[in-house]
């Protein structure tokens, strides 16, 4: 299911790669659009993971650097019986975190600074798990790919409303500016086609059993809605295509907030994951 919803996305994303590459030069721009688009379809398979992970400038890190924080994952690791996933650390004070990768054996988890200093060592661990679950449900081929692709197609618009044409200079056309303007509501409804909200509630369900008692999470959830409104994430806010991958919205409230909407409501996360204790 996960490849099939892949195969969907990239074929949308390179269909919109034509749509540009047509308003921008022709015929020939939507050739040479295609050509391009096949190139980063490969590309995006095997390295978009990469590709996120410096969006947000994350760095791996070794066990003996942060020990409980890759204690954590190694353990949830053993319990899920899943590969080791790659480690990294994000220097950034809004509290998050997010997987990554094209399948459970080439997977990476990434946590902000922000959220080690906030949460204690269970909160940390529901997280975590969370993060596994998506590796575990292979959540993470669709939500890599798209945030990498998505951010290609809005930087091709970039590039050709920089370039237009000099028929559009003499007629005083707008065309790149309009096309940026529709641009982002399309790149956000693929996505938001693409990547569910319901595999939110699976990676909470799921995460819970991993670490043990969903109301670590459901502390944690409350404790990191709070501090991402508080600290927004600049990184996030220049790669708003990308915000699917946080447990957490890291975009500060407002149009883009509400037009990237990928997350549940968070309410229904924590009342959902109370309810498992008593059954």
């Amino acid at each position: 299911m996960s490849d099939m919803r892949a195969f969907v996305l990239l074929a949308g994303l390179t269909a919109l790669f034509a749509v540009v590459g047509q308003a921008l030069g022709g015929k020939e721009g939507m050739v040479l659009a295609l050509l391009v688009a096949v190139a980063m379809n490969f590309w995006a398979y095997w390295n978009s993971d990469q590709a996120v992970l410096q969006m947000f400038n994350a760095q791996e890190i070794a066990p003996q650097q942060m020990p409980e924080y890759y204690g954590i994952v190694q353990e949830l690791a053993r319990r899920s019986n899943m590969p080791m996933p790659r480690v990294y650390i994000i220097d950034d004070p809004s509290p998050n975190a997010f997987a990554t990768g094209r399948d459970p054996a080439h997977a990476a988890v990434a946590a902000t600074t922000g959220i080690l200093r906030i949460l204690n060592r269970e909160e940390l661990a529901g997280v975590m798990a969370h993060e596994m679950a998506h590796v575990y449900n292979r959540d993470i081929l669709v939500g890599t790919i798209s945030a990498s692709l998505a951010g290609a197609v809005t930087l091709l618009a970039q590039f050709g409303s920089l370039f237009h044409s000099d028929r559009e200079r003499e007629e005083g056309g707008g065309g790149g500016g309009l096309l940026m303007a529709l641009l982002a509501p399309v790149a956000a409804m693929l996505i938001q086609m693409a990547v569910s909200r319901s595999r939110e509630y699976g990676a909470d369900a799921l995460g819970a059993r991993l670490c043990g008692n969903p109301l670590w999470l459901a502390s944690a959830l409350h404790k990191l809605e709070q501090g991402s409104q508080a600290i927004p994430m600049a990184a996030a806010e220049a790669h708003p295509a990308a915000t699917h991958l946080f447990i957490v919205n890291p975009l500060s409230a407002g149009f883009l907030a509400g037009l990237f909407s990928t997350h549940p409501p968070m309410a229904e996360r924590i009342q959902r994951l109370q309810a498992m204790v008593n059954r």
